[in-house]
């Protein structure tokens, strides 16, 4: 057998002993939106999976009592197998205790407090390094109350930032509005987060592979989870204000920045008979080039932005055509971290677009613009 043949059996074992990692989805949603009676049916139903889910504190949320069949210090037992366990330190800790204990989970649900900012659980996971080999960040979920989330983005800045950080999105409670103020919300929503996937939902009633195995913190799927999130159309988008710029350089962008912050309000407008809404605070940008990037410029621009804006970036993510390289490069960020690599080759008959998204509050829009066309190779 030639050295070749011998490294490459010695990768194919290496590969098939590296342990999957185990997904986690991040639960979150204001007081009162309906994350109870998702996890109350997440422990309770008979679906056959083992996930385990780490609430902030037990009785504080209302895990249903009767469903609890044995515990062991801070983890409590579900009569399906599913496993409940408090969060009262180190979210690291609880995880490698759980990661620890005998028998695989299917998954791990992370339940942030109604009033949390899920920012700094999904950091975790970019941050720890044990944390990080052995589990994988899957998506953020919020649960949205139809019938009290308007007054809620008006008084509370977390109402806001868990629907800016969103993957997946349910309007729960869609019973207790007209099908007018679902519209109103559902706009409201798409206002601030025009990506995240959005569900209806009755008491939170949702198959669970709609919300558990989303995979949209994997660089690799970014663009099968988001089509059009690469196509020059941003037609899915509830206020589409991309127009073209010709500066006299020899490159073409189409760009949108979502939300006007200078106007001071909160306006709407109408396309085909639907509301659409600008949030002043909270924005997405995004942004495309037909012409290769420079990689020395677009990495500096880019850690240097998160440095200094990373507070107000919930979340950024893009592909990225650079000069020379034959292959896409997919990157995405949560406040001021980073994480990127090298996807695929692309392919003969692919348009070499660089696409870039920034949702985050108060964000600097012409700046990162002209920071983004500085770029270009």
């Amino acid at each position: 057998m030639t050295d070749a043949k011998v490294q490459e059996k010695a990768q194919e074992k290496a590969q098939e002993k590296a342990p999957e990692k185990v997904p986690v989805t991040v639960l979150t949603g204001y007081l009162g939106a309906g994350k109870t009676t998702l996890l109350n049916r997440i422990l309770s139903e008979p679906h056959g999976k083992k996930y385990a889910v780490i609430v902030n504190e037990f009785g504080e949320i209302g895990i249903d009592n009767d469903l609890v069949v044995g515990a062991d210090e801070e983890v409590f037992e579900m009569n399906n197998g599913c496993i409940c366990c408090t969060v009262r330190g180190d979210l690291v800790r609880i995880l490698d205790g759980l990661m620890r204990r005998k028998g695989k989970f299917d998954a791990i649900i992370v339940e942030t407090t109604g009033l949390a900012d899920p920012a700094p659980v999904a950091q975790t996971f970019f941050i720890d390094e044990n944390v990080g080999r052995r589990t994988k960040l899957d998506a953020v979920v919020t649960v949205a109350d139809a019938r009290w989330l308007n007054d809620r983005l008006k008084d509370a800045p977390e109402a806001k930032n868990q629907i800016a950080f969103a993957d997946v999105i349910l309007i729960n409670k869609t019973d207790l509005v007209s099908p007018e103020q679902l519209e109103e919300v559902e706009a409201r929503i798409r206002g601030i987060n025009p990506y995240a996937k959005l569900h209806k939902t009755e008491r939170a009633n949702i198959p669970l592979d709609a919300v558990l195995g989303r995979n949209a913190f994997d660089l690799d799927r970014i663009l099968d989870l988001e089509p059009a999130f690469l196509e020059g159309d941003d037609h899915h988008h509830d206020h589409d204000h991309g127009h073209d710029h010709d500066h006299g350089h020899d490159h073409d962008h189409h760009r949108q920045d979502h939300g006007h912050k200078d106007h001071g309000h909160t306006h709407t407008h109408s396309h085909g008979g639907l509301k659409h809404y600008h949030d002043e605070e909270m924005q997405s940008i995004s942004l495309q080039s037909d012409k290769p990037l420079d990689p020395d410029k677009f990495f500096p621009w880019v850690q240097d932005l998160v440095q200094k804006e990373g507070p107000n970036i919930l979340r950024c993510k893009g592909i990225l055509n650079f000069k020379g390289d034959g292959q896409r490069f997919v990157f995405q960020g949560v406040h001021m971290i980073l994480d990127g690599d090298h996807q695929r080759p692309w392919t003969k008959d692919e348009k070499r677009l660089s696409r870039l998204v920034f949702i985050g509050r108060n964000l600097p829009g012409k700046k990162i613009i002209e920071g983004f066309e500085s770029c270009v190779a």
